[in-house]
Order: C-alpha cells, then structure tokens, then sequence
C-alpha cells in the first residue's frame, strides 16, 4: 500500500470517527453500479443492513421513510438537485417493530467526474428524533400558555366590569379592583413556582391572611393542592372574606380573631372554614354586592361543590366545600411558603405620600407602567429621570443626582443587576418593582424592598418615600 494510500485511510477513518461522535451516520452510493455503502450508524438510524448493497435505483434508501412522508421526501430531494448538487430533507423514519415514531434527517451531495458526469451520491443521515419531540413539546406549550393567557384576560375583564357595576366612585373601585387582581396574581404565583400543577391550600392562606393583622390571624389543616382553577377560586374567595372582615368584621378591632380550618373529606375533595370572634356583629348585607356573587355563586361552581355563609352574632361564618375534581396530586416541585402578600389601600396612602423636590429615577421597560409610575410620582410631587426603558437608557442617567430609584428586575430579557449595583455603591436607596416571584429576597442579595406586580402606583410612592424617611 502506497504513502497517499495509508494517508486516505487515515483520513478517512478519522472522518468516520468524527461523523459518529456527531450522530451522523454516512453513506455511499455508486451511481454508475447502482451500489450503496452505509455505515453501521447509520443503519441503525434507517433501520438498513450495514455494508454493500443494491441501491435498487433509491428504492433501499426510501424503504426507510414513512410511507406518508414517501412523496414529501422525493419532491423536496428533486427541489434540491434542481437547483444544484446539495440536497436535505427531514421525515419520519419507517415504522419500527415497536411502533415508535422516529425522525431522520438525510443531507447528500451529489458528486461529479472530470467531464461533469454525476458519478456518486455521498451523504450523512442523522437521528433527529429527539429535536422533533422537543418542538412539539414547545409548540403544545406555547398553545396551553396562549389559552391560559386569554383565559386570564378573559377573567380580568370579567372582573372589571363586575366590579365596576357595584361600586360608586372611581378610588372605590381601583381599590377593590387592585386587590382581587393581587389575589388572582397570588395564585398564579404559586402556580407556576409548581409548573402549573397545583397549590396548596395553606400557600394560598399564608399569602392572602399572613400580613393582615399579625397575631389575629391563623390556618391550619392537611397538606392538600387544588387545580390551577380552584386554586383561584380559593384565592379570590379568602380575599373577599378577609377584605370584609377587615372593613366591617373581625379584624376591624384588636381583639378579633379569623381562623381557616380545612379538612379532607373522605369521598374526595375538602371542605373549609372561615371563623370570625370577637369582633362586632355583622348583620346580613341588604344587597348582595360582587363580592357576595362571588362567594355564593362562582367559588361553589369553580370548585365543583358549594359554599355557605352564615352572619352570626358572634361573627362572620363561611364553610366552602370542594368536589374531587378541585384536587390534584403533590406535585413535584413545591414552591416555599409565600411571604405574605400586602395589603394596599389606595385611598390611605394617597393622601399621605409626600415626595416634594425627590428626584426618582424609574427603569421600566413596559412603557405603560413606566407612564403610570411617571405620572403618580410626579402627582406626589417627585421629580422623575427617567423613565429609561433599556439597560443603557438607565446606565446613562446615573451620573445625575438621584435621591431613590424604582427598578424593574428585568428589562426585556437584561437583568437590572448592574444598575441596582451602582445606585447601592452610591447609596441610594431603591425598591424593585417587579412581577417575578423571588422567594430568597431582592435578587443578587440586595437589601432592597420588593413590590410585586400587579401594584398600584400609591403603593411604589409609599414605599419610595419611606426609603427616603429611612434615609
């Protein structure tokens, strides 16, 4: 065997090795005897015997496509060689022995003799299987988000209009709008820390219950998670309760007591009690706001069973039964216990913010929350730099003077990390403002506070002027 010999085999032997440690399996096929050489790899990618064979004029090769992806494959290979030597086309592979689908990718390249005589066909196949199941999987995901999407719009708007149908003022109905839609944010929170496959109940108390009057409140029962839907259900309807023992029931004294207790019913499904002590007696309301509706009619439905509640003298009484259906199992990743949630009001804080003469900078990339906090920043008297929607916008205003700065974690897909470090190596105080859920804190470990969206702008300029009290 010549030098040139023993080189072209090295080489050659080295190019197999490099195709398999890529996945390619590699073939050959000699037009002028209609004879095809595959590679071990690549028949076990085609489902073919390895070796020397009769190509059968491309019959072997297309004995190993789906027999519905047969004329999809020829036309794209003819598309292909149409337009010069190259071609590449994607299908599903035969039918295996054990009925799984499998996909295959073929890409060749035509290959043509001193008088331009096409003499060969030699080419790679590649086992694309896995990519395909993973682009499905997208698209699957991507569709189930567009539905819960609109599915939430669609709740939100429903919302609105039944708040705004019973409520009188325009302040009246952004407060009690802000909280419902805090609830349904609460939930879905908790939702997607557990890939949307359920929260559970005492989750849902802690974060509706925990920050409303420390030690007049507390739950308790057995480890149970609800569906996305009844996780809301049950959301909505521990606001709707607490919002009125607020204003009219239990927590409106020092000495009022709520207790949640719920309990798995043996058929299936758990039934909960709300309890009010040792606050004023509330008499039945003489027309039934939303807030009723909803407890009466929507929670009892949307957790396919009933709800009860009664006005005692002793105080406010609600028992929520919930079918089978509105359990799911635990599952496999489970979020923390949620800080709890803050109570806002809106009519409190704005006749008590004061930011005269603050210069507030403001990094948000949705522009009609940026607008927003522009413009209830400015009504309480700040100055606004800003607002800067990208990270370079931001970074190009911190050589002004600043007194505290909101911060929106992410601005399209960029941390705000590098902004939050320089106003801390500065000292000033800032609050991020923003709708992911960090559990840990502020994230990279800022001591800063945070406001979860949805919010209210009266809450950002609460807080803001109590960084600056502070400081």
């Amino acid at each position: 065997m010549t030098k040139d010999a023993e080189r072209r085999g090295r080489d050659r032997e080295r190019l197999s090795l490099a195709l398999q440690a890529a996945g390619l399996g590699e073939f050959e096929w000699n037009l002028a005897d209609d004879l095809i050489t595959i590679s071990p790899l690549a028949g076990r990618i085609l489902g073919l015997p390895p070796g020397e064979a009769s190509a059968r004029a491309g019959a072997l090769m297309e004995s190993a496509v789906h027999p519905d992806d047969l004329e999809a494959a020829r036309q794209a290979g003819s598309a292909h060689f149409a337009q010069g030597d190259h071609y590449e086309v994607e299908g599903r592979g035969a039918l295996a022995p054990d009925g799984r689908t499998t996909w295959i990718r073929v890409a060749g390249q035509r290959v043509r003799d001193a008088a331009g005589e096409a003499v060969a066909i030699v080419g790679v196949v590649e086992d694309i299987t896995q990519r395909k199941q993973e682009e499905e999987q997208r698209r699957t995901l991507m569709s189930e988000l567009d539905h819960r999407v609109k599915n939430v719009l669609a709740t939100v708007q429903a919302l609105a209009a039944q708040t705004a149908k019973r409520t009188t003022s325009l302040d009246n109905f952004l407060q009690t709008f802000s909280g419902r839609l805090k609830s349904m944010a609460s939930a879905n929170e908790l939702l997607t820390a557990a890939r949307w496959r359920g929260a559970s109940i005492d989750h849902l108390a802690a974060a509706e219950l925990g920050a409303l009057a420390p030690g007049q409140t507390r739950w308790e029962g057995p480890e149970l998670f609800l569906t996305p839907r009844a996780a809301n259900a049950l959301s909505l309807a521990l606001h709707e309760l607490a919002t009125n023992a607020m204003k009219y029931g239990a927590l409106t004294t020092d000495v009022g007591r709520v207790e949640v207790r719920w309990s798995q019913l043996t058929g299936g499904g758990f039934e909960l009690t709300w309890i009010e002590s040792g606050g004023p007696s509330v008499p039945q309301p003489a027309h039934q706001g939303f807030g009723s509706t909803l407890l009466g009619q929507v929670t009892g439905r949307e957790l396919n069973g009933e709800t009860q509640v009664e006005y005692r003298p002793s105080g406010v009484r609600a028992r929520l039964r919930a079918g089978p259906a509105a359990v799911v199992e635990r599952p496999e990743t489970v979020p923390e216990a949620p800080a709890p949630r803050i109570v806002e009001t809106i009519s409190a804080a704005s006749g008590s913010v004061d930011l005269k003469g603050a210069r507030v900078l403001i990094v948000e990339d949705a522009v009609l929350l940026a607008l927003e906090l522009e413009t209830g920043l400015s009504e309480a008297g700040a100055q606004v730099i800003g607002p800067a929607y990208e990270l370079e916008e931001a970074m190009a205003l911190l050589d002004q003077k600043i007194d505290a700065a909101v911060l929106d974690a992410n601005l399209n897909g960029r941390s705000v990390i590098p902004v939050a470090q320089v106003l801390a190596d500065r000292g000033v105080p800032f609050v991020f403002a923003t709708g992911y859920g960090e559990a840990g804190g502020a994230p990279m470990g800022f001591d800063a506070p945070i406001i979860r969206k949805p919010y209210d702008v009266t809450q950002v300029a609460a807080a803001v002027a109590e960084l600056l009290r502070v400081a």
